[in-house]
């Protein structure tokens, strides 16, 4: 018999479901690790010279092993029961509406602290920090030495610092 998978899956897909099902799985996971074993045998088939000349026997053989593979699966993988006062305990993990107006409020302060910057300290810091542009770049557009537009930033980032208490 060749190992033509359509003509298998239609010969012997049931029978390895029912096989699956009668060694105690249910019907979702026994269909599944019936697929599983054809796509198992379409990615690498049996060599042609191995003993493997019947095709019923070799893939109720894998779907058996694969049937294994997931009970130990299963049993690994703990389940932990979680009562109802634990998981009204587990952080959600978007900000709370206080954080959101301390941010948007300190968001504020950084816009009104980049109002009052030099218009060339404003651009080198924002072209730095928020256009992640090198040193050498912005310095080389705004007509100034590498030195100087890192003096820039730096004046920037105090004034921020000292108007906001922290960046």
């Amino acid at each position: 018999m060749s190992w033509d998978i359509q003509s298998l899956f239609r010969r012997h897909a049931k029978e390895i479901t029912r096989a699956l099902r009668r060694r105690g799985l249910n019907a979702e996971t026994a269909a599944d690790i019936t697929q599983d074993t054809f796509l198992r045998v379409l990615a690498s088939p049996p060599e042609d010279g191995t003993l493997n000349h019947n095709p019923r026997a070799y893939l109720h053989q894998v779907s058996r092993h694969l049937s294994i593979n997931h009970v130990e699966r299963v049993r690994r993988s703990a389940m932990v029961e979680v009562s109802d006062e634990i998981w009204t305990q587990i952080a959600d993990p978007a900000p709370s509406p206080e954080v959101v107006v301390f941010d948007r409020q300190r968001l504020r302060q950084v816009e009104a602290a980049l109002a009052e910057l030099p218009e060339r300290t404003r651009i080198a810091f924002e072209r730095h920090r928020l256009g992640d542009q090198t040193i050498a770049a912005i310095g080389q557009e705004l007509g100034l030495s590498t030195t100087r537009t890192w003096a820039l930033i730096r004046e920037a980032y105090r004034h921020i610092v000292l108007r906001t208490g922290s960046l």
